[in-house]
């Protein structure tokens, strides 16, 4: 039986659908802002704005009508899939419809739909694997209260942190606290601090501030570099945690890693180096990201394992 197939990567920052044929053929894609926080006020409105918006983009590049009913359809959602269902149901017909997290569909796209784990640190950070008899496990992923060690959001967290400590003269000196105050216009590190709590600093905002502590590090600060290797370690930790969940030891395992942290050379570089000391473990780029994971779910709940074709070169 033909039809067409949908996945859709709902983030934090972005929306990002892929629309394919039975045959895997990635035929569009499209792009929208983000939809997760529904219960925030708007939050339905921007979660069918940002869903619509991205599947008519895909439509459109795939040549396709702007209303298609799909054999079946993937949604992989920041902040997890229990509110969303409903809308979604509403607004996309499908005769199969997915509607997960996040981490899910960047397993399956990080490993091609293999057994493994990945390690996903963006503004927020988890682990999550799946091995080959299809048990699950996760690390991490609390939130920003609790967890998100070493992600982009805690990255920047413990550099203010160090900022002012080193401000009221019980830190070392760091670079960071100047580059903090000219990246946000602050006058001091506190002002930095009361400018985070407000709605002008969201999560999402301060995460992007991380490359400045790689750029310390390259730099030479000692305490960047302090907390870039704490947050790899932290990652690691996490990913160790999966694997141990999952597969024996020894056992060859894949653990991939996904998310903006991972550009930082200082963080990948000693990830992989704590990984790959477990017997077994290997450590890789991702094969596809989150986007084209969530469409090769779509095609697992219609019982179909294609290879992707004519993905686009940046492997949404």
């Amino acid at each position: 039986m033909s039809g067409w197939f949908l996945g859709v990567d709902g983030g934090q920052s972005s929306t990002t659908a892929l629309v394919g044929d039975e045959a895997g053929r990635v035929l569009g894609a499209g792009t929208a802002g983000p939809c997760n926080h529904v219960r925030a006020s708007e939050g339905r409105e921007k979660l069918s704005r940002a869903v619509s918006g991205s599947v008519l983009e895909a439509c459109r590049r795939a040549g396709l009508p702007e209303r298609v009913h799909f054999r079946a359809a993937c949604f992989g959602m920041s902040g997890g899939p229990a509110d969303k269902r409903a809308i979604l149901s509403e607004i996309l017909p499908a005769d199969e419809l997915v509607v997960t997290d996040d981490a899910v569909i960047a397993l399956t796209g990080a490993t091609g739909g293999e057994a493994g784990v990945v390690t996903i640190a963006g503004t927020g950070s988890i682990a999550f694997g799946r091995n080959a008899a299809g048990r699950a496990a996760r690390a991490g992923g609390w939130g920003y209260i609790f967890g998100d060690e070493g992600s982009g959001f805690d990255i920047v967290r413990q550099a203010l942190r160090a900022a002012l400590r080193y401000e009221e003269g019980w830190g070392p000196e760091t670079a960071l606290l100047f580059m903090l105050l000219e990246a946000t216009g602050a006058a001091d590190a506190g002002d930095v601090l009361h400018r985070f709590y407000t709605t002008e600093w969201p999560r999402p905002r301060i995460a992007t501030l991380s490359p400045l502590v790689d750029e310390a590090a390259r730099n030479g600060d000692a305490v960047a570099l302090d907390v870039l290797r704490a947050a790899a370690q932290q990652l690691a930790a996490l990913a160790a945690s999966v694997r141990g969940q999952l597969f024996g030891a020894g056992e060859a395992v894949t653990i991939a890693y996904v998310g903006g942290v991972f550009r930082s050379q200082f963080v990948l570089e000693r990830f992989r180096a704590l990984i790959e000391l477990e017997e077994g473990s290997r450590c890789q780029a991702p094969k596809y990201g989150p986007a084209a994971g969530a469409l090769l779910e779509a095609y697992r709940a219609a019982g179909l394992r294609p290879t992707l074709v004519d993905l686009p070169e940046f492997k949404l």
